[in-house]
């Protein structure tokens, strides 16, 4: 059953793909326009989805104590894989490529795809929103951190300021007393972040679509490299991911699921536009990002069937 809804799933997620590549090819749009929607996606949209799944969970002890189990989890597996690839790759990061390589490998869309995803598989369980929420966070500690200090080559990146200063934790500190204490915002405001937060995904996928439309298909299909780090980001980090929480008993289905298919999810978009604002391998993290894109079609209905 999970099977076919994580496919049905990621089709409508094609579908919205579909229509900005044709906003783009029928000249009913402009590429620049992309940037300023990624600018609503990544500030306003993004956040109000995490808000939106914290406050509209209960709060108990026990759920609390999952969600801390599920940042602690999932940090560790980024880590980890990030370090493998670098200590693989560690004679070879004067190259930029290579080092888009760790990053488009280990970083996943795992809030606007990755979200979607979870609540369809585990419906009755508004917890997985906290888990994709969590798992954002705790990716953003080495977006903001380790991830610009690999394009920039600055070490000045690696702080406790920008593991902060991000959108993502700071709408998460924003929820928090709410989640806690259980404050009840306004009906109108509620409702504002529900819709905007539901707007994520249609935006991030039409957003991509837009980008492959103005790409060289040629150069996004023939590249052996961008191939490799597909096959890394959508197979083995999520084998490694699901690897290291099933030898922990104590994890639940839904949380060892939950790992699986948000660690499944494709190259992260924010690798592309970090490299856009650091002028680093723009082309490659474009490819990158795109072809992970089109083969998670294929490969997050498979990572569910490895789930069982």
């Amino acid at each position: 059953m999970e099977f076919y809804i994580v496919l049905r799933t990621v089709a409508t997620m094609l579908i919205y793909m579909i229509v900005g590549f044709s906003l783009i090819r029928l000249k009913l749009g402009d590429i620049d326009h992309a940037k300023t929607m990624s600018s609503l996606l990544i500030y306003i949209c993004g956040p109000c989805m995490v808000i939106n799944a914290f406050i509209n969970m209960d709060f108990t002890v026990s759920n609390a104590m999952s969600l801390l189990e599920f940042f602690l989890a999932s940090f560790f597996v980024q880590a980890l894989f990030f370090g493998v690839l670098y200590l693989i790759f560690r004679k070879k990061l004067e190259e930029a490529r290579y080092r888009i390589l760790i990053l488009g490998a280990t970083l996943g869309n795992v809030g606007f795809l990755g979200l979607p995803l979870v609540t369809s598989i585990f419906p009755e369980e508004p917890i997985v929103a906290g888990y994709s929420s969590i798992y954002v966070m705790s990716m953003n500690l080495i977006v903001f951190t380790m991830g610009v200090f690999m394009l920039t080559k600055d070490k000045k990146y690696i702080s406790m300021g920008a593991m902060v200063k991000n959108p993502t934790t700071i709408a998460i500190l924003i929820a928090l007393p709410f989640y806690i204490i259980d404050l009840n915002m306004p009906q109108i405001m509620t409702e504002g972040i529900w819709l905007l937060g539901k707007m994520t995904t249609p935006i991030c996928m039409i957003v991509l679509g837009m980008r492959l439309a103005a790409s060289d298909l040629k150069k996004v299909f023939v590249r052996p490299f961008v191939y490799a780090s597909s096959m890394l980001k959508l197979v083995v980090f999520p084998l490694l991911a699901y690897g290291c929480v099933s030898l922990i008993p104590v994890f639940d289905n839904t949380f060892r699921v939950s790992i699986l298919v948000l660690s499944a999810t494709p190259t992260a978009a924010i690798v592309l536009s970090m490299a856009e604002i650091h002028g680093c391998e723009q082309e490659l993290s474009a490819n990158a990002v795109l072809l992970a894109t089109v083969f998670c079609i294929i490969t997050l209905p498979l990572m569910v069937l490895v789930a069982g």
